[in-house]
């Protein structure tokens, strides 16, 4: 069964899903990346000519692909909660983490970025705000763990992320050492 971070815009699923990833020895997947990969183009762009319901038609098609796979940590587009479909699929055929942030700790990430189609607004703060206020008891609902993840290095998230994996039985934390580490005898 995958893994599947969720959470907000800025909030770390990409980079940590890869340190998550590493750590587990599993293969990762940015849900996002996918669905470029599937519309040809940056998402924003596709946002421009599409709309965003075209884009979120794709985006679920690609969720339930890497929903079937195992061995995999997914890192999932911020909006991906706000169609129950998605909703239903990560939670039945994965193990849902959201990456909690407060809003002022995605400003301060991502107060310079150009790239998010749903920030390019006159007033992106009050967007963000307004944007968590209606994601966030989605995430809720959808999640199976709930992981602060404001403060500490993105080893340090990883590892929060991993042990909270462990004490639940979804990774064995026994689980023996990578090819290439060193063990100790």
């Amino acid at each position: 069964m995958p893994i599947a971070l969720i959470g907000m815009p800025g909030c770390g699923k990409s980079t940590v899903g890869r340190q998550l990833a590493k750590q587990l020895g599993w293969r990762f997947v940015d849900a996002d990346s996918e669905v470029i990969r599937e519309i040809g183009m940056p998402i924003r762009e596709f946002f421009d000519a599409h709309g965003e319901g075209r884009f979120r038609e794709i985006e679920e098609q690609v969720i339930a692909t890497l929903c079937a796979q195992s061995r995999v940590v997914i890192a999932t587009g911020g909006g991906v909660v706000t169609r129950p479909a998605n909703r239903e699929q990560l939670r039945q055929h994965a193990t849902v983490v959201y990456l909690r942030s407060t809003v002022e700790e995605l400003w301060r990430r991502l107060r310079h970025d150009t790239r998010r189609p749903l920030l390019q607004v006159a007033d992106p703060l009050r967007r963000l705000r307004d944007l968590f206020r209606d994601r966030d008891p989605l995430y809720r609902d959808t999640a199976h763990h709930v992981i602060d993840a404001g403060r500490g290095s993105v080893p340090g998230l990883a590892s929060r992320v991993l042990m909270q994996l462990e004490m639940a039985g979804v990774v064995d934390p026994f689980r023996s050492e990578q090819p290439g580490e060193a063990g100790s005898g």
